[in-house]
């Protein structure tokens, strides 16, 4: 299973933020945390080292208009999904959170699985998107380009299909080791009839690429029956 997702809820009512925590972190397919105003949110979701997946946002903020919040934050360079959460559902006020750069719309009040089903369809098109970049060690990682940059070094690492989906499970994983099968069959399909050797051979071929010392592995590491992505290894030399 994937790590959680971390997911910002931004909304002046107190009452709900906790409820949408709980809930978004109950089967821990997501680490959701808050912010009651926009200027919290815009602090946190700019900050050096904020790593969020979704933002879930209210229009109706103390310190200003959650569409404003989000075409500010569009014009910073923030990629990631955008939800806004609202009572004002007519057509005009859909269209203009839309306009704002909102990857999506719900009026209050809301079903809770409808919200949960709307936010993982949004990061199943991000995470397929050119827009997506996960930190990896000193590399910015592309998945759709398959593609690892070295800003430091100025160097580009190019990976195959198979390689690129490693990497991304493995980050996916939060930093848990994933079992061998597991991978295999993520990867490879459950129906294939590969075997742990490709596996492992694959892996080999990783770290040749993406490892200063190969031999002595500090991002792709084998653990527990399997593999572990520390993505924060390395990154102070970035």
């Amino acid at each position: 299973m994937a790590g959680p997702r971390p997911v910002l809820i931004v909304d002046d009512d107190a009452a709900l933020r906790a409820t949408l925590c709980e809930q978004l972190a109950l089967e821990g397919e997501f680490a959701p945390e808050e912010a009651g105003t926009a200027s919290e949110a815009e602090q946190i979701l700019t900050g050096a080292n904020s790593r969020f997946d979704a933002v879930l946002l209210d229009i109706g903020l103390p310190d200003g208009d959650g569409r404003e919040l989000c075409v500010r934050l569009r014009r910073q360079g923030l990629k990631i999904p955008i939800i806004m959460l609202t009572g004002a559902d007519a057509e005009q006020d859909v269209v203009r959170g839309l306009d704002a750069g909102a990857n999506d719309y719900i009026a209050k009040p809301f079903r809770l699985n409808e919200l949960l089903a709307r936010l993982r369809a949004q990061l199943r098109v991000f995470d397929n998107s050119e827009d997506a970049i996960f930190l990896i060690g000193p590399y910015s990682f592309r998945p759709s380009a398959k593609l690892l940059m070295e800003a430091a070094r100025n160097r580009k690492i190019r990976l195959t299909e198979k390689e690129s989906a490693i990497l991304k499970y493995l980050y996916r994983a939060g930093g848990r080791p994933v079992g061998r099968q597991v991978l295999l069959n993520e990867v490879w399909g459950y129906n294939s009839a590969v075997t742990t050797h490709t596996l492992e051979t694959h892996i080999y071929r990783l770290r040749q690429k993406i490892e200063p010392d190969p031999g002595n592995a500090r991002l792709l590491l084998t653990e527990g029956g399997g593999y572990r992505l520390d993505a924060m290894a390395g990154q102070a030399a970035a």
